[in-house]
């Protein structure tokens, strides 16, 4: 097991470098990486003292600064010093310099700005909290997603990580013994997608869940048959209805995510075109 010193060095919070870091870690095995945070450093007496704690736990510095005057020290220290350094954004920035024939802003934390998005994404996490779990169709219309599934089939957690992304989402389970309410076959503006996964997934999730709750094992919640026959139900209306579908078996949260933010915006292409 090999053991790194990630240094994250930002002149705004360090969001933008945690979300690089942890995408590039996912890639190596048997690493142990401690990471240290460096946010809001701006001036260079702030980015000596900085200096001064890393070069005590030396390891690589990835660093996001548009100052240049502290951008030019941290280079010329890392240099001297022999620690190596990288400048996480260069690439697409200087990418898109050339393509867009203009300069970048060089303000910190442009990216945070409270600008309409921002309030969109607040307004659509709330909206998606909401509207969990089959509550309150009669405000299905308004959803940009609407996720139809059994029991467990990771509806709720792809749910909120869409909001995250800005999008308004419902999620009702289907249940055999209970449809769903006749307004989900006649909502125009969300896209309605059907969750799936194999019986076995969704027997090991259940169990899961019920041993987390100090519930019995054994019930028709985990029964091989009528896990079958839940699953077959749904499919059953997904094809009915003509929803595209995800089987979300050997899918994580942020890939079965994707899936669907693609399918939106086949959509909206189709009915822009």
């Amino acid at each position: 097991m090999m053991r790194l010193h990630l240094h994250l060095l930002s002149d705004s919070t360090g969001e933008t470098l945690e979300a690089i870091v942890k995408a590039g870690i996912a890639q190596f095995d048997a690493v142990e990486t401690i990471k240290h945070f460096w946010p809001m450093v701006r001036s260079e007496g702030h980015l000596n003292r900085v200096l001064a704690e890393i070069i005590q736990r030396p390891g690589l510095i990835i660093y996001t600064l548009v100052n240049s005057d502290v951008r030019r020290t941290l280079e010329e220290r890392c240099r001297i010093a022999g620690l190596p350094h990288v400048a996480a954004l260069d690439p697409v920035t200087d990418a898109l310099q050339r393509l867009l024939g203009q300069e970048a802003k060089a303000k910190p934390g442009r990216q945070h700005v409270l600008d309409a998005a921002y309030f969109a994404r607040v307004d659509a996490i709330q909206f998606t909290i909401a509207h969990d779990d089959g509550i309150a169709p009669e405000d299905w219309e308004e959803a940009d997603i609407v996720l139809a599934g059994v029991s467990r089939s990771s509806k709720t957690p792809t749910s909120i990580y869409l909001a995250n992304r800005g999008y308004k989402v419902a999620n009702i389970p289907l249940v055999i013994e209970s449809p769903p309410p006749p307004i989900l076959y006649e909502l125009k503006k969300p896209l309605v997608i059907g969750l799936t996964t194999s019986p076995d997934r969704l027997i090991q999730i259940r169990r899961n869940r019920l041993l987390s709750l100090n519930q019995v094992a054994e019930t028709a919640y985990v029964d091989q048959d009528a896990v079958a026959q839940e699953l077959a139900f749904a499919r059953r209306m997904f094809a009915d209805k003509g929803w595209p579908v995800i089987d979300v078996t050997r899918r994580s949260i942020e890939e079965t995510a994707a899936a669907i933010i693609n399918l939106l915006l086949g959509r909206q292409s189709e009915t822009r075109a």
